[in-house]
């Protein structure tokens, strides 16, 4: 699979949380909650949709597909893992954490994932 970039990663990431339980997410809700204009979410559900990861019809709302689902499910993961190390490892503040957690989750390697996880017993 191509790499995402540090933005479709976020959008991707951002159509999972808006779709809770598979239902389907409208460019003006990931528009808003990015704060980017609905053309760039477009040009976005576009290239994700190229790629596989969303289904994506005009004027339609946008659903994950299966390989879209997985990848955002690995990038929550991780998120939560190293907020959490953030949080009770290093006793950053929250919102830095939470902040820090969402830039950090792009670059991280599942290796070092897996130690985070080993060192908070988290299974």
């Amino acid at each position: 699979m191509t790499r995402l970039s540090f933005t479709m990663e976020n959008y991707l990431e951002t159509v999972y949380e808006l779709s809770g339980n598979d239902t389907g997410v409208r460019v003006s809700d990931i528009a808003e909650r990015l704060g980017v204009s609905k053309a760039s979410t477009n040009s976005a559900m576009v290239t994700l949709s190229q790629i596989g990861l969303v289904v994506n019809e005009k004027y339609k709302e946008i659903f994950l597909t299966p390989a879209g689902r997985e990848l955002a499910e690995l990038m929550a993961h991780k998120h939560h893992v190293i907020e959490k190390f953030l949080l009770n490892v290093l006793h950053v503040n929250p919102t830095i954490a939470s902040e820090d957690a969402c830039a950090i989750e792009h670059v991280i390697s599942n290796d070092s994932i897996a130690a985070m996880r080993k060192y908070l017993q988290l299974g």
